[in-house]
């Protein structure tokens, strides 16, 4: 087994698959990290293809980056066993969340986030919805109670992003700090005001 980091990615079906694309990136690059497993749902694979013309193969082949067949409960990342540092879901559909805040464990998406839950694992949910019934809050407060960072899908705009890409990035940094990945990026908030 090699050194380094093993995170898991999940892109589920909302919209905003661009920023899983821009936080899957940022986790291959990372030198810390030696691995990224990656799971999409049925509806994420869905949205990846209308929303960034992307096909699972093309995010397959960044380095570190292993996808997963969301289906296989018998995958490494379903054992609390396996050595896994940290899972992100983004974004994070509020089906999803209502899985994972369930503890319904019936696809590896939701499988490898209760894992990250028993094991005390950082658990990051990125989620993708509005407007918020009360079982969406009330199931964010489920996953908030039981060790997940709940992390809306918000962009900031404090950074004066030129691009949809500086968006996507500056929130892909936000999601790597909950990892513990906390990397240099010149769009972070500095003493006496913007960037």
């Amino acid at each position: 087994m090699s050194a380094g980091l093993r995170f898991t990615l999940a892109i589920t079906g909302a919209s905003g698959a661009a920023f899983g694309v821009a936080t899957l990136k940022r986790l291959s690059a990372n030198p810390a990290v030696a691995q990224v497993a990656l799971l999409l749902s049925p509806t994420g694979r869905r949205c990846l293809l209308d929303e960034t013309g992307l096909a699972p193969k093309d995010l397959a082949a960044l380095p570190k980056v292993s996808l997963r067949d969301e289906r296989d409960l018998g995958a490494d990342i379903s054992s609390g066993s396996h050595r896994q540092d940290g899972m992100v879901i983004v974004p994070c559909s509020a089906g999803a969340l209502g899985r994972i805040a369930s503890g319904v464990s019936e696809t590896l998406v939701s499988r490898a986030a209760d894992v990250c839950l028993k094991e005390r694992r950082p658990l990051v949910l990125c989620l993708r919805e509005t407007p918020l019934n009360r079982i969406h809050l009330e199931n964010m407060l489920r996953v908030h109670d039981a060790g997940a960072v709940v992390m809306p899908l918000t962009p900031g705009f404090y950074s004066g992003p030129k691009t949809l890409e500086d968006l996507f990035d500056t929130f892909a940094t936000r999601v790597l700090d909950q990892l513990g990945l906390s990397e240099t990026d010149g769009r972070r908030w500095k003493e006496g005001g913007r960037p």
